[in-house]
């Protein structure tokens, strides 16, 4: 059917209707303006952030924010893969995963739904450093009250059945099985074991490191790691500093203090050994993907490093800055080799890595990875332009609300400086040091902090050799 092309009359039914829309069009326009204007004036206000310890040795955070009736709780400690005994990687994953299997006085399906009867959120973090669990109220005394004990009970009293035990081990095992199975998954944990062949970032779990794991040893874990000592509590919401107080120690009376733990255990606790330098090295690996993966990385730096500002901005420039970056320019737009390439830099409690990655057609895998290292040695030998400086300084200037323009983000970012003993106005100053950054000390960073030789190679889904 042809659309029809009469003018209706001027002042008919029609040019009401649409007039109306226009102005309604207007009016959604302008109130998603202030919306943002709001945004962005709160993530530009300053953040008062609040710190203390607890009597039993928990290091609390706090940030008031009256903006909505929520709030939002993380509670952090020393207990990710990093801690996994020798031989049983997966160990810290499959105690932190089985923390929400239920108490001795409350069941898994009844702790579910005590949260869900006050309108609760929890959730779950967990990498190579942290292991953790969030909790999103409303502020309301009844509700926050139910959703905080619930949330104490699962902390401080979790009694890991066996029954969730051997589902959760068998999960684990399916998941490291199929991770093997994928590209993506297998070229990162390749990479990182070559990037730490003797440290336990390095460590991966396996289905054979995951069958050793007995139930006395997710207890033990537990014990040895989950105490108020190496706790970190964040709070953003509506609520004061002294009703902040009364909740943190809530949160941490509960769990076990050093008097209660065995010196084997707390011996056992420490963080692991420092980083060695790595050995560089390339991996190839066949797969029937259609793609070949590859990675390059070494580690470069910790948290709180003062190299952590230059290596941050300068990196933009190299392959964080998407696509501005020179990666992007070099290995995509110029060559077309990839849809995707980037860098990034990982800052942990021990040197954390600088990451490269990349997918491509298998038989151009050779050429996008030259281009690629090209690209990147060159970025090391000689750093930015002092234009491209400023641009990536103005671009993470600017992108920066972002990261601060809701409650969760704020709790993330506070969790991080309580985590890792970052300076209270670290948020505050964030813009400040990223502009303070000069081209002498890019350079002198990256020349300093990577070492060529070091780094290490993976291509899974290599091309076969001919």
């Amino acid at each position: 059917m042809r659309a029809s092309c009469v003018r209706p009359r001027r002042g008919s039914s029609i040019d009401v209707v649409r007039a109306n829309a226009a102005m309604m069009d207007w009016r959604r326009w302008g109130i998603l303006i202030a919306i943002l204007a709001c945004f962005v004036g709160t993530a530009q206000a300053r953040l008062d952030v609040h710190h203390w310890q607890t009597e039993s040795g928990a290091r609390v955070y706090f940030v008031e924010s009256r903006s909505i009736p929520v709030i939002d709780i993380c509670v952090e400690f020393r207990a990710g893969s990093a801690y996994d005994p020798a031989g049983k990687s997966g160990l810290a994953r499959l105690a932190h995963t089985l923390l929400k299997a239920g108490t001795a006085g409350i069941g898994e399906a009844e702790l579910d739904r005590r949260f869900a009867d006050v309108g609760a959120e929890i959730g779950q973090s967990f990498d190579r450093d942290r292991a953790g669990a969030t909790l999103r109220t409303l502020s309301s005394s009844r509700e926050r009250d139910a959703a905080t004990e619930a949330f104490v009970e699962m902390l401080s009293a979790p009694v890991f059945p066996q029954s969730a035990f051997a589902r959760e081990k068998a999960r684990l095992t399916a998941n490291v099985k199929e991770a093997e199975t994928r590209p993506d998954q297998l070229a990162e944990r390749r990479l990182w074991s070559l990037m730490y062949p003797s440290h336990a970032y390095g460590a991966s779990p396996t289905a054979e490191s995951v069958a050793d794991i007995s139930y006395a040893d997710v207890a033990r874990f537990y014990r040895t790691h989950y105490r108020a000592g190496r706790a970190v509590v964040t709070i953003v919401g509506d609520l004061s500093r002294e009703q902040a107080a009364s909740l943190a120690v809530r949160l941490t009376a509960r769990l076990a203090t050093p008097t209660e733990i065995a010196p084997t255990s707390i011996a056992a606790a420490e963080p692991p050994e420092p980083v060695s330098a790595a050995s560089g090295g390339l991996l190839e690996l066949p797969h029937p993907a259609g793609q070949s993966h590859v990675l390059l990385g070494l580690p470069v730096v910790a948290r709180g490093d003062p190299d952590y500002f230059p290596l941050y901005v300068g990196n933009y420039v190299l392959g964080g800055g998407g696509f501005v970056s020179r990666l992007y320019r070099e290995v995509r737009e110029k060559r077309g080799f990839a849809y995707s390439v980037y860098s990034y830099i990982r800052p942990l409690q021990q040197p954390g890595p600088f990451l490269l990655g990349l997918q491509t057609k298998k038989d151009q895998a050779g050429a996008a990875l030259a281009t690629a290292k090209q690209v990147f040695e060159e970025f090391v030998a000689n750093g930015p332009t002092e234009a491209e400086l400023n641009a990536a300084k103005n671009g993470l200037a600017s992108g920066f609300p972002l990261r601060i323009d809701s409650n969760r983000k704020i709790l993330d970012q506070v969790a991080l400086i309580g985590f890792y003993g970052l300076p209270a106005n670290w948020l505050d100053e964030f813009v400040a040091n990223v502009r303070r950054v000069t081209l002498p000390e890019v350079k002198n960073a990256f020349a300093r902090r990577i070492e060529l030789s070091r780094v290490a190679t993976v291509i899974v889904g290599a091309p076969e050799q001919k």
